[in-house]
């Protein structure tokens, strides 16, 4: 520290007897403490954490990304998939999706697997199940022959011992079947073309024959209600193939939403976006929101919606506005006789007695089923 004002013998006095009271400025350069000399690398250390911490946070964000997070996704095809002619189309669309393919036996076979392959090293800051692999997630393809025997099966089992025909019950596996071509089969197999042919088998034949549409029907919703079981039934496979890329995509996400659903407040968004508004801490924005929630009613103009937030700023205020009045009809039409501006030589406007009753119905009602627009 540098002393001013008593460094020089003899300095100035200010009368007799009197001398001026020394004062202390702090340097940049002289040392506050003992531990001065250890304070600098640690406040350097602690000033460098947040820029690391928010660097390694930007990247984990990035490689959660879905058009990251696709490259990350493998799909294991079983051999016998490839068997089918129709089999090229699949391998392409993975191919051209831009995520790994691999030629692998599948238990069971004639499936597709998805697994994911977390990236080394794994960023800090996003929870280990964010990263956790998805093999529960497989793809059955089936015959429609097959299929339509695993059905007559079903009807005939159905009951306290009821099990799924294609899935193990050891399996840990959430399966999802699909069947190429089964409406085309099914036409192909009427009587008329039924006789022509020579069944392999009469006790196959007779269970094939006892299954139609309407078993097919009854099969699909039984199974999706009580095993939890979707079927996909595809015409060809360019259909099947667009399904798979559609489902490899949704995979691919799931990280990242995961992500963001286990951050706090995370239906609230950092910035404005397509269809919010952004709201600061010191409430700015909030009347900006409340617009937007009147301009979500069908047939309201901008210069409406204007015109009730400029009456009533605040969905609080409106709601003190509704409990003030007396009648219900009365609270139906508060809004109705607002002027709404409108251009010079325009007929002037108002809110009109449609939209007072929507939003009154809408901020009183205690009716989730209530139709607010009778127009609709």
């Amino acid at each position: 520290m540098a002393r001013v004002g008593s460094g020089r013998a003899g300095g100035a006095r200010r009368g007799r007897g009197s001398r001026r009271p020394p004062t202390w400025e702090i340097s940049d350069s002289d040392a506050e403490g003992p531990d001065s000399s250890e304070a600098g690398p640690e406040a350097a250390a602690r000033a460098q954490a947040p820029a690391e911490e928010r660097r390694a946070a930007a990247e984990a964000l990035r490689l959660l990304r879905p058009e990251q997070a696709v490259r990350r996704l493998a799909v294991r095809v079983d051999p016998a998939i490839l068997e089918d002619a129709g089999a090229d189309i699949l391998m392409e669309a993975l191919g051209t999706l831009g995520c790994e393919y691999h030629v692998e036996p599948q238990c069971p076979a004639r499936s597709l697997r998805w697994c994911r392959v977390r990236p080394d090293p794994c960023p800090c800051g996003v929870p280990p199940e964010v990263w956790a692999a998805d093999e529960q997630d497989l793809l059955l393809l089936l015959e429609p022959k097959e299929f339509l025997q695993g059905i007559a099966q079903l009807t005939q089992i159905c009951g306290p011992t009821y099990s799924v025909p294609w899935v193990s019950p050891e399996s840990h596996a959430c399966p999802h079947l699909a069947v190429i071509g089964l409406d085309a089969y099914l036409w192909s197999r009427q009587p008329s073309t039924q006789k022509k042919q020579q069944p392999e088998s009469p006790a196959v034949a007779c269970a094939e024959l006892a299954v139609g549409w309407p078993e097919v029907e009854e099969a699909l919703v039984l199974l999706q209600l009580w095993a939890n079981l979707d079927v996909l039934l595809v015409a060809s496979w360019q259909e099947l193939s667009q399904h798979v890329c559609a489902f490899t995509k949704a995979l691919a996400q799931r990280p990242y939403r995961q992500h963001q659903e286990s951050q706090a407040l995370s239906f609230c968004t950092a910035g404005r976006w397509a269809t919010g508004e952004r709201i600061a801490k010191d409430g700015t924005g909030l009347q900006g929101a409340w617009r937007r929630q009147i301009r979500q009613f069908n047939r309201v103009s901008p210069a409406m919606a204007d015109a009730v937030v400029s009456a009533f700023p605040s969905p609080r205020l409106l709601q003190q506005a509704y409990a003030a009045c007396s009648t219900e009809q009365e609270r139906l039409a508060l809004l109705a006789d607002l002027p709404v501006k409108v251009g010079e030589g325009v007929r002037p406007r108002r809110v009109g007695p449609d939209l007072s009753r929507r939003i009154c119905l809408f901020l009183t009602t205690a009716d989730p089923d209530l139709l607010l627009d009778l127009g609709s």
